[in-house]
């Protein structure tokens, strides 16, 4: 089979990892793709949204499947642009429809669709510029702090957690007034939800569903969970709280009511839930869905796939999902971020990076790099992502940790304490 992937990141070199793998394969490439990925297939210059240009390569090449790695093409609809296409049409894309793809690209249809049928979630008020009164009023009715949401997609910054009332009202105002662009044309004010956040994946057909492993990330930039906001800083998998009776409840009360939903509601699913999800004295919320995997979760995950991922993706394409198993590595995967110094705000690219060659016991995902002449370059804010088996968390973070300390660039940073809190 003939495949490409979608996407630049870590995500994507796991994704490019895995399939490499797979005995089915028999040409692997990677648009754009990055200097990891290129190790395991063939990167091409094409932009993930650049769907012409996509639909052009993919007849050119005879490709039979396209994975989709993040969610900004499937929010503008590739799945919808290949069915619609006659010369397309029998090239099977995994990830979900334009309609599907809303539960991540408009946080108040994915409220909305949680309340139609009946998932735990918070509660949630949808404003616009018109009904900023109403906003202020449902505010004041809650506790703090203040959850507020751009109702599109932010590149990972429309979410603001605040503390005072008076925050709140401020940055509503400036969220309507165009602060995070169209995407904050309209917010969700949601209440708080305390507890502790775990990651839960399922990969479907559409009907029927394979639970995947679940993971821990670690969003903020500093240490103890401080700091901005970041694509995430590292991950690890399993989740030590996350018993059998923990994920039988997430299935019962949120997998099948989303699966039965989509069926529902005639909405064409087929690839990657993630359930960011919030566990509150034993019972699991939703706080928000993504509709493709996560990043740097795929790198905790994938890895503890012993299953073919590609048998899994024909079998997703076909229909056929049910009639497969999923097994599992039941060792623990620590995977730790090196970012760019300034990340996640300004930092510089095209950093010689060093010592790649001296990583042993682990694997080192390329997230933001680029090859030029002999030399890797870094080319973004995650850079790589070190991951590690181990037969516990302490052994698989004592891997990640000796080779984060040798994968060398400059201004190099990363969280010393992933995974400590477990």
């Amino acid at each position: 089979m003939n495949v490409l992937i979608l996407g630049s990141g870590g995500r994507e070199h796991t994704l490019a990892w895995k399939i490499s793998k797979s005995k089915k394969l028999r040409k692997l490439f990677i648009a754009p793709g990055n200097a990891g990925t290129g190790e395991v297939g063939t990167n091409v210059n094409i932009k993930p949204d650049d769907f012409d240009s996509i639909g052009s390569f993919v007849m050119q090449k005879n490709i039979e499947l396209v994975v989709v790695g993040p969610e900004d093409p499937l929010v503008k609809g590739i799945y919808d642009y290949f069915l619609d296409h006659k010369d397309l049409k029998k090239v099977s894309v995994i990830g979900p429809s334009r309609k599907g793809a809303q539960l991540e690209g408009s946080k108040e249809f994915a409220n909305q669709f949680m309340e139609r049928n009946k998932i735990p979630a918070a509660k949630f008020k949808s404003i616009s510029e018109n009904s900023f009164n109403e906003g202020i009023n449902y505010l004041k009715a809650l506790k703090p702090p203040y959850v507020l949401k751009a109702d599109g997609l932010a590149a990972g910054k429309g979410v603001l957690i605040l503390e005072s009332i008076e925050e709140a009202e401020k940055e509503l105002k400036e969220m309507l007034q165009g602060k995070f662009g169209d995407a904050g044309k309209k917010v969700v004010i949601e209440e708080f939800l305390k507890g502790i956040e775990i990651s839960v994946f399922v990969l479907t057909d559409g009907k029927s569903y394979k639970i995947l492993p679940e993971a821990k990330d670690y969003k903020r930039i500093g240490e103890g969970d401080t700091g901005l906001n970041t694509g995430g800083m590292g991950a690890v998998s399993p989740v030590p709280f996350a018993n059998g009776e923990f994920i039988q409840k997430v299935e019962e009360r949120i997998i099948k009511p989303t699966i039965t939903g989509l069926q529902r509601e005639n909405i064409c699913y087929k690839g990657f839930i993630y359930l960011g999800l919030m566990n509150i004295d034993g019972d699991p919320y939703v706080v928000e869905y993504n509709v493709r995997m996560g990043d740097p979760e795929a790198e905790v995950v994938i890895p503890r796939l012993k299953t073919d991922l590609l048998d899994l993706f024909e079998a997703v394409a076909n229909n056929r999902l049910s009639y497969k198993s999923v097994e599992i590595d039941d060792r623990t995967v620590s995977t730790v971020m090196l970012v760019s110094g300034g990340y996640p705000l300004n930092y510089e690219k095209g950093k010689k990076v060093k010592n790649l060659d001296k990583v042993r016991d682990s694997i080192v995902f390329h997230a933001g790099t680029k090859i030029q002449g002999n030399c890797v370059l870094t080319n973004g804010g995650r850079v790589f992502a070190v991951s590690s088996y181990g037969n516990n968390l302490k052994n698989a973070l004592s891997k990640t940790y000796k080779n984060t300390e040798l994968i060398d660039f400059e201004g190099k940073y990363y969280r010393k304490d992933i995974g400590f809190d477990l």
